[in-house]
């Protein structure tokens, strides 16, 4: 059962470095947020993984809290990333050095933007939104929203999950 609304989820990797342009790094988002869902904690109805940020819509389960699904994913995720830069990259993680008490690297910007999504409008307004993000502005990453691989648009175009999480926010 479900009683929060979707929330809308904007994660930016620190100072916009575009980190996200190596597909692996992609794929340690897409495999956490598979493990969320197949552990009962989300729904996922829609992302995108730009460059150097991502858009999630998601929906917490019954007696999930957001805010500790939203630490948790990034938290494990900036791990996952910061393990495969030290070994394979570390003059790449050098550019994610903070001088924190708590943490020598971060990956992710400090607040993210999580916005509830209370009417089936505003969900689509989102959904439409970053299935278009590929397309636009100095990305170009694709021709069309469905042309991009990560991105839930394929799933919503052709009915094809190729990812193994995504729902449909209809049902």
């Amino acid at each position: 059962m479900i009683t929060e609304h979707p929330q809308f989820l904007t994660a930016t990797i620190l100072r916009w470095n575009s980190l996200l342009l190596n597909d692996k790094y992609k794929d340690v988002i897409t495999q956490s947020l598979k493990f969320l869902v197949l552990n009962n904690r989300i729904l996922v109805y829609g992302f995108v993984i730009m460059p150097n940020h991502i858009h999630v819509i998601w929906q917490m389960k019954e007696g999930i809290k957001p805010a500790d699904v939203q630490r948790d994913f990034l938290k494990y995720t900036s791990q996952q990333i910061k393990f495969d830069l030290q070994k394979h990259s570390p003059e790449i993680l050098e550019k994610f050095k903070v001088y924190l008490k708590d943490r020598k690297y971060q990956i992710w910007e400090n607040r993210p933007l999580s916005i509830p999504l209370p009417t089936e409008q505003i969900l689509e307004q989102k959904l439409e939104y970053i299935h278009r993000n590929p397309t636009r502005g100095k990305w170009e990453l694709a021709d069309f929203p469905e042309g991009y691989y990560y991105s839930s648009a394929y799933f919503y175009h052709k009915n094809e999950d190729h990812f193994g999480f995504l729902s449909h926010y209809k049902g």
